[in-house]
């Protein structure tokens, strides 16, 4: 596992995956910009490779032609969605005419959203990068060959379905959707980092740590889950132009239940990481997952009592799924012992 060709793909792959956190991170800048329909089409922005600069740079009737696009790939959406037996969510895209609204042009967001495209661009030239490096693998090592088409693919539908969250004007469930896509992204490429590093395995681990780590990973994915929940009751209150002060105030139980659950996953995770400290190994990993989950504890505290502040919204998702993507590596260590006994 020391060859030239596994630690050049090892380090193609950990650049991708920064990269793709990196994503996370803009992603999270044009939830809270209201950024998401700057560009209402898909992957053009106002029918143009480059954004407009000005209002003057449109048609006139800009709005109904750019309706007009999105009603006819919702419709072919809805299709697909009635097929797959989703009849009910099929029917709500169908007769919704909220979601065919259009908003007046604004520079900054129409940017800020094409950026986060071009990033986008950029991770998929990466994943096209690593496939092809995989290749001179697939024989030594198949599972890293596999897993690298299955990230290609998984790259490939996010693309597609973020043209389904433009196309449906942001509609709460896509937007959830396309976050724990990312999330799968995320996982594979942690996989592959894991299939491609020198053994730095947690042998012998006892089963109460595993069942622990499991714990921790369990409560973040719900926690992250309760966020997107809160995200789209903001979207909601932001919509109705209330004031930025009175979100928390109308948030209700929802919001309660999703504080409160922050307590148990930063105290899950201070026992894993206490635990880990007393191993010679991955102390490093241990560090770093402790402070991302205290990164991610600390600025939901700040929107709770600063008003939702912009600044912390993006990075309040990225710590989260950062500290996720450090979980994971965690876990396939503690069974690398399974997987190296698989891929030799």
């Amino acid at each position: 596992m020391n060859s030239k060709a596994i630690q050049g793909f090892r380090k193609l792959c950990f650049t991708t995956l920064i990269a793709v956190y990196f994503l996370i991170l803009i992603g999270g800048i044009v939830r809270s910009t209201g950024s998401g329909m700057g560009c209402p089409d898909w992957p053009k922005c106002f029918g143009s490779w480059v954004p407009p600069t000005s209002v003057q740079q449109l048609p006139a009737n800009y709005k109904d032609v750019n309706a007009a696009f999105r009603e006819r790939k919702n419709q072919k959406f809805a299709r697909y969605l009635r097929a797959a037996g989703f009849s009910t969510t099929a029917e709500k895209i169908e007769n919704d005419k909220s979601i065919l609204a259009e908003t007046d042009f604004n520079v900054t967001k129409a940017w800020i959203e094409y950026g986060n495209r071009l990033v986008g661009v950029v991770i998929g030239l990466f994943i096209i990068a690593l496939c092809w490096r995989s290749i001179s693998l697939r024989k030594q090592h198949p599972p890293i060959f596999f897993f690298s088409l299955v990230t290609l693919m998984a790259v490939l539908l996010q693309g597609w379905f973020g043209s389904i969250v433009v196309s449906t004007n942001l509609t709460s469930w896509t937007v959830t959707v396309h976050l724990f896509l990312a999330l799968l992204i995320v996982a594979v490429l942690v996989y592959l980092l894991r299939l491609s590093e020198p053994d730095q395995g947690l042998y012998n681990t006892p089963l109460p740590m595993k069942f622990l780590l499991a714990a921790c990973m369990a409560t973040l994915l719900i926690q992250v889950f309760l966020g997107t929940q809160i995200r789209e009751s903001i979207d909601r209150l932001a919509a109705i132009r209330m004031m930025r002060e009175s979100w928390i105030s109308q948030l209700g139980v929802a919001f309660l239940i999703h504080r409160s659950f922050s307590l148990v996953v930063l105290i899950l995770n201070a026992i894993l990481v206490m635990k880990l400290r007393k191993t010679t190994a991955n102390n490093a990993l241990s560090a770093a997952l402790i402070v991302l989950i205290l990164g991610t504890f600390l600025t939901g505290v700040g929107m709770a009592y600063w008003a939702v502040p912009v600044v912390l919204q993006p990075v309040h998702l990225a710590t989260a799924t950062g500290a996720f993507g450090m979980q994971l590596l965690l876990f396939f260590r503690m069974n690398a012992r399974q997987r190296a006994a698989i891929t030799n």
